[in-house]
Parts: C-alpha cells; sequence; structure tokens
C-alpha cells in the first residue's frame, strides 16, 4: 500500500498543485527541492534562488515539509559536460532529457525511496502512468507505461522518454487527466495565485535570459571555419564556430536570392555546410540512424527483436506533428528510423522518440539523418542562387573559377 509521496517541489504552479492533490487523497507528501545549478558562479544566469523561495512560499501554504537536495556536481557532469562535450562535437544536445534521465528520475528517484524510505515519487509532468496517475493499479504487478496526458498541448512525455523503465513503477503524474486551464484554475481557489500568475519558464534553465550563442562562448572557444555550399563546395561565408549553429537555422549571409541554411556540420575540419532554401533537400530526411533505444514499453521491444522492425510514430520535437515510421534493426544490431513522410532538419544529437496511439515507447539518441537526393530541378535553382540578380557575379567576390564554371551552367 503506498502511503508515503516524494513530491519533487519546483516552484512553479504544476509541483505545487500536484502536491495539493496528493494531500488531498491523504496521502503523506514530503516536498523536496532540487538545486540543480551553481547560482554562486553563475550569478543571475538561472532563476533557481527565485524559484527556491517559491517552493518554501507554496508548501507553508499547503501545510506540507520541504527539503532540499543537491546535485549540482552530479549535474556539471552528467548533464552540462555532456551539453559541452555534444555541442563540440558537432551535435545538438537535449539537456531537459538527459536531466529527467540521470538526475530527476535516477538519483533523486533513488534517494526518495532508499535514503528517503518513501514508497513512491510524484512530479508535475503533463504525463500519465498506466498503473494509474496515483499509481492505483501498483498491486496488479503489470508494466508500467508512459502515457499521453489529456492535455496534449502541454504533453511532456517527449523529455520523459529517456528515464530508466523501472522507475515508472513507482511514479505519480497527478496532473495527467488535468488541462493546464484547469490547474491555474485550481491553484487560484487554493490560495496559491502567486504561482497561477508566475510566468513559465522556458528554454535552457542553465542559459536563463541570456543570448545562446553568448552563454556558449564562456566555455568554449570560439574558432572561425567556413560556411560552404553544400552543392558545389565554394566557400559562401564564415562562422565563428560550429557550437553556435544547429541544423535549419538560417544563417543569415547577404547578397544571395534564396536565404542559405545549415545542412550538416563537420567537427573535424570545422566545416558547416549550407544549403540554398528552406526547404532544400539537403534538410529533409526519411532515413535516420539511431543508437539502441531506451525502452519504456517492453511488448514493442519484443515486436522489435522478434520481427526486425516496429511501426510506430516519431517526432524528434517535442512541439511537431507525430509522423508515422518503421523502426528497424539491422543483423548487425544497428537501429534505422525510416519515416513515411519527410522531416526537415532532424539533428543529430536530438532523440528519435516513439509513441502509439496511447503512449510513449521509448526513445533513441539519432547519429544521422540521410538526405533526400536532389532533382535536375532543385541543380538549375542552386546555380542561380549562386548568380547574383543584378550583376551575374558571384557573393562575396571570392571564387572566381567557380564563378565561371556556374555562369556557364546557368546560361
Amino acid at each position: 500500500m503506498i502511503r508515503n509521496v516524494v513530491v519533487g517541489v519546483s516552484g512553479g504552479v504544476d509541483s505545487a498543485v500536484s502536491a495539493h492533490l496528493l494531500a488531498e487523497r491523504g496521502f503523506n507528501v514530503l516536498g523536496v527541492f532540487m538545486r540543480n545549478w551553481d547560482e554562486m558562479d553563475e550569478v543571475g544566469r538561472c532563476s533557481g534562488e527565485a524559484d527556491l523561495k517559491d517552493a518554501e512560499w507554496a508548501c507553508r501554504q499547503l501545510g506540507v515539509e520541504l527539503r532540499q537536495v543537491n546535485y549540482v556536481r552530479e549535474y556539471w557532469t552528467a548533464v552540462f559536460s555532456q551539453f559541452l562535450d555534444d555541442y563540440q562535437l558537432g551535435l545538438t544536445p537535449n539537456p531537459d532529457i538527459l536531466c529527467n534521465r540521470h538526475i530527476k528520475f535516477d538519483l533523486f528517484h533513488k534517494h526518495a525511496l532508499e535514503n528517503l524510505g518513501y514508497d513512491a515519487v510524484a512530479t508535475g509532468h503533463y504525463a500519465g502512468n498506466s498503473l494509474g496517475n496515483f499509481l492505483e493499479g501498483t498491486a496488479s504487478n503489470d508494466e508500467a507505461r508512459l502515457l499521453i496526458p489529456a492535455d496534449t498541448f502541454k504533453d511532456q512525455t517527449f523529455f520523459l522518454a529517456g528515464i530508466p523503465h523501472k522507475a515508472l513503477q513507482r511514479t505519480m503524474f497527478p496532473l495527467g487527466d488535468w488541462q493546464k486551464s484547469q490547474v491555474k484554475d485550481l491553484a487560484k481557489k487554493i490560495g496559491l495565485q502567486r504561482l497561477a500568475n508566475k510566468k513559465e519558464s522556458t528554454g535552457i534553465c542553465f542559459v536563463g535570459k541570456r543570448n545562446f550563442k553568448d552563454f556558449i562562448q564562456e566555455y568554449i572557444v570560439s574558432k572561425t571555419g567556413p560556411f560552404l555550399d553544400i552543392d558545389s563546395g565554394a566557400v559562401v561565408g564564415h562562422h565563428e564556430g560550429i557550437h553556435q549553429w544547429t541544423v535549419g537555422q538560417r544563417c543569415r549571409l547577404s547578397s544571395f536570392l534564396q536565404p542559405y541554411f545549415v545542412a550538416r556540420k563537420e567537427a573535424a575540419s570545422n566545416t558547416i555546410y549550407v544549403a540554398a532554401g528552406h526547404n532544400h533537400p539537403a534538410l529533409l530526411s526519411t532515413h535516420i540512424d539511431v543508437d539502441p533505444p531506451n525502452w519504456l514499453c517492453s511488448k514493442s521491444q519484443k515486436m522489435l527483436s522478434d520481427t526486425g522492425s516496429l511501426r510506430c510514430r516519431f517526432r524528434f520535437q517535442h512541439t511537431k506533428p507525430l509522423v508515422v515510421c518503421h523502426l528497424k534493426i539491422s543483423p548487425s544490431n544497428s537501429f534505422h528510423v525510416e519515416l513515411d513522410a519527410p522531416l526537415r532538419a532532424i539533428t543529430p544529437g536530438q532523440y528519435a522518440v516513439f509513441y502509439n496511439d496511447t503512449a510513449c515507447l521509448g526513445s533513441a539518441r539519432i547519429l544521422s539523418a540521410n538526405p533526400l537526393k536532389k532533382d535536375a530541378q532543385t541543380q538549375q535553382a542552386h546555380a542561380a542562387n549562386l548568380v547574383s540578380s543584378s550583376t551575374g557575379e558571384i557573393p562575396l567576390g571570392k571564387c572566381t573559377k567557380y564563378k565561371d564554371a556556374v555562369i556557364s551552367r546557368v546560361n
């Protein structure tokens, strides 16, 4: 019988209302605030101190005890160092997925169950548990699955797709059946209007309100390199470091008929390959190579293992629509995703997250995405982009030999 529950209290309205719902159901609730970023070193970069004050205030209002746990060192090692390493390798990491995997649903989860001796952990995530959002079905000994919540707009299963599967067996999601608007309304009714009116945090916590390029330059040394046209190999500009750019991002190079977008990054040569046009084939992919998946559904894992293929749905950004795909495993135990429809700017370092109609099945880190092949019409449009519409000259005027070749092709 589950009686004692630890709630991860963040200082936001969702975790506070979750604590209230648990107390209302008769659980013995303990709030715990996680400190993951050292503000003594990064003054003003994260709202941690203000969040702690809000968490303390909310728990006083609710009559819930609040404790703190410090994971600054562990966060630096498991999340932030990996974040920096990935950017230097030309990848684009997702620190939220890493934080949930290594900190919230591993270290914190174990602390609550093993060190504090509580029965379960609850969070304010918008997600569901197949055992019940308050673990009503724990006695059945069924496997816990991560369900899509009632509020599909606020759905946070994408960020939970990398957590250890066993953690779900003892995790409650009190907001799984709630809409965000209902949560705010309830917060106002129970005296938590201060949190109901609080602006929601977005983006990466340790970056705060700062410009990302300014932030990352404090940790990674800038190194100038070329922007190369992915079709011709011509130098069309220069960048100050591959860590400042991500796949699909507009480069804002002047004097071209079509804008350029980042298509691929090569860390070894410090080169960024760019493609002309928002929907250039180099930016579109249907075939993706991924790491071995983190499974949250043993039935799906077994189906893939038995048949070599799993029909499911895919996304690599939590706000994007789901796309039908086949997840396949090769005889050499490598994993591949084949999409029914091409997607733009699939980014190495991000995560492929898999779903069925009702649940998140798991996730796998993206290793590479194979671009679509170009047709003759696209090649002609590309050549025209490299020639100025008014002067017939290559922008930047730095590649005379290539200019002559392109003008010859266009004429």
